[in-house]
């Protein structure tokens, strides 16, 4: 009976000890932190998706009250959010542009040539590693093995017809997509643009037309009917210029093969 009692006593100071010294410890040992961070936390989304280039939101937190990234610094919060962490911050938001994600191909199932049957995993990142960098004749196209769809957090890009499609309204532009696409054909533009090119073939215009009926040729019809020079060619692409584009809708009418879109 006293070896037990002995023993209980024994793990009851022990237990008092380790205590004392973990309290004591966790006084001593605290890290300071500014009372800012979770103010500005609090003020995220909290989706942790890693668009701002930092590792998730409570990274992000802290690097902004470090000043080591803008209040406007979240893709997904948007100007909601940035106007709640300048006010924290007592600085101002600044203009911010809401950007969405964009595929600039159109070379579907009915468009584009394919040279043979895949079968293997059904993803791009994998498929671009099959004979041809893929299936598709052309190699700057869409491979729809939606590695884009995997990655997306907010179910806003979907494989429609053999080609990723993004929802402009649901993109909250973390990036995600843009990152994962290994043909490197999605990109965050302005949510505001009007007119875009749904293509992303450097080849010149009679390789083009041997793999997809949906390619620029490079004719440069676009650029020359431009009123504003918004419109060049470059490297055997139309490239628009959101900047000086005026939306009046131009270049997608003279295209003879309808790669400019609305």
């Amino acid at each position: 009976m006293n070896t037990v009692l002995i023993a209980a006593l024994c793990t009851l100071g022990v237990g008092l000890f380790v205590g004392v010294f973990l309290g004591v410890a966790g006084i001593v040992f605290k890290i300071k932190t500014d009372e800012r961070e979770e103010k500005v936390l609090a003020a995220l989304p909290g989706n942790n998706c890693g668009g701002c280039g930092f590792p998730g939101c409570s990274g992000l937190a802290s690097a902004i009250v470090k000043g080591k990234a803008p209040v406007n610094g979240c893709p997904v919060g948007g100007k909601q959010s940035a106007d709640k962490i300048a006010a924290i911050m007592g600085t101002e938001s600044g203009d911010s542009v809401r950007m969405t994600a964009f595929v600039a191909c159109t070379g579907n199932c009915d468009k584009a040539v394919t040279h043979y049957d895949y079968s293997g995993p059904v993803d791009c990142r994998m498929m671009s590693f099959a004979p041809g960098s893929g299936p598709k004749a052309c190699n700057e196209g869409c491979l729809g093995g939606g590695t884009c769809v995997k990655v997306c957090p907010f179910d806003a890009i979907h494989i429609i017809d053999g080609i990723a499609v993004a929802d402009k309204e649901k993109c909250k532009a973390c990036g995600k997509c843009v990152a994962a696409c290994p043909k490197k054909i999605i990109s965050l533009i302005p949510y505001s643009s009007v007119y875009k090119v749904a293509c992303s073939s450097h080849s010149r215009g009679p390789e083009v037309m041997k793999v997809c009926s949906a390619g620029c040729i490079g004719c440069s019809l676009c650029a020359r009917n431009c009123p504003s020079q918004a419109v060049t060619v470059e490297n055997n692409l139309a490239v628009i210029d959101q900047e000086k584009c005026i939306g009046c809708g131009l270049c997608a009418e003279k295209c003879p093969k309808k790669v400019i879109i609305k």
